[in-house]
């Protein structure tokens, strides 16, 4: 009993979930993303990876997956959370904090996308290089413009993958937990690794190409819905240009994603670039690609995006029940 009445406790407690968050966003600030070799995201990796194959019914092999590993790792994390605030506050505080830290990204994601931008002229081939860390496309053929626009693209989509989602499920999640009379810090943290997983999983399998990575590719659509939108939003903010979110609109029916096209038309439209998939999508094509002070720009925001979003989730938490 006396465990339960400590995870109520802490459930019900909003300034312990901003203290979550603020242990998530000094992880980021201080150790930026570990190595692959320590990271659970990097384990989870290899969980997934054997999906990889030709199945005899892949989208019922993807369904189940889809459903299943995101639970899984989720409630994982969720029990873990549970267990250490069981013996302490202060023990679940630090473990959803360390949670939440490892379903977001930030730091590494702006310096990648500042040392694609700053070899594009200098060593253009190391800067395509450098893309493969960013984003998924053939970089070899790329002018020194479409290697910094991939770069600046790829830290704007990413502002929604890689944190938004996560911090947007830590504060949703804890908000339902409340209402229903759940603990509130696990199930947040739960919520968090579960939509970390899905966005695993369809970066990894949700190709045309791969059928059993259907489920998860429309898993994650309609899991990014909200995070994509709310990031293009924080990035009119960060850019002063409240104008660009209408401006994206004229864009997005020729991105593929129905996400990723908010925030990488918002950033074009705001910095007035034009960013670009060479064979897949223009956005705001009468513009110049952008020139390396407009690419660094450009990622500056971004990052100030990220930080405008850990202090809209530190004041989200505060409305916990």
């Amino acid at each position: 009993m006396t465990a339960l009445r400590a995870i109520d406790g802490l459930a019900g407690n909003g300034l312990a979930a901003l203290a979550a968050v603020a242990v998530a966003a000094a992880l980021e600030l201080a150790v930026g993303e570990p190595s692959n070799r320590f990271h659970p995201v990097a384990w989870l990796g290899r969980v997934v990876a054997p999906l990889d194959r030709q199945w005899d019914r892949p989208l019922l092999v993807g369904a189940v997956a889809a459903v299943s590993l995101p639970l899984a790792f989720g409630s994982f994390v969720g029990i873990l959370v549970a267990t250490a605030s069981s013996v302490s506050t202060i023990a679940g505080v630090s473990t959803a904090g360390l949670a939440l830290f490892l379903t977001t990204s930030l730091r590494e994601l702006l310096a990648a996308a500042g040392r694609v931008v700053d070899a594009s002229d200098a060593d253009l081939p190391a800067a395509r290089d450098g893309l493969l860390a960013l984003a998924g496309r053939d970089a070899s053929a790329l002018s020194a413009g479409q290697v910094r626009s991939a770069a600046v693209e790829s830290a704007a989509e990413n502002l929604a993958d890689g944190l938004v989602a996560s911090l947007g499920a830590f504060v949703l999640g804890g908000l339902l937990a409340g209402g229903v009379g759940l603990p509130a810090l696990p199930v947040a943290a739960g919520a968090a690794a579960w939509v970390k997983t899905v966005n695993t999983m369809d970066s990894m399998l949700g190709y045309r190409s791969k059928r059993v990575g259907t489920p998860a590719a429309r898993l994650d659509d309609a899991a990014m819905w909200l995070p994509a939108r709310a990031s293009a939003l924080l990035l009119a903010v960060a850019f002063a240009s409240p104008s660009s979110l209408a401006r994206a609109r004229e864009w997005l029916d020729a991105v593929p994603s129905p996400n990723s096209g908010w925030p990488m038309g918002t950033t074009a439209a705001a910095l007035g670039v034009r960013l670009e998939k060479p064979g897949t999508y223009v956005l705001n094509p009468a513009s110049d690609l952008p020139s390396g002070a407009a690419a660094r720009r450009g990622i500056t925001r971004v990052g100030v995006a990220g930080l405008l979003a850990y202090l809209l989730a530190g004041a989200g938490v505060l409305a916990w029940s």
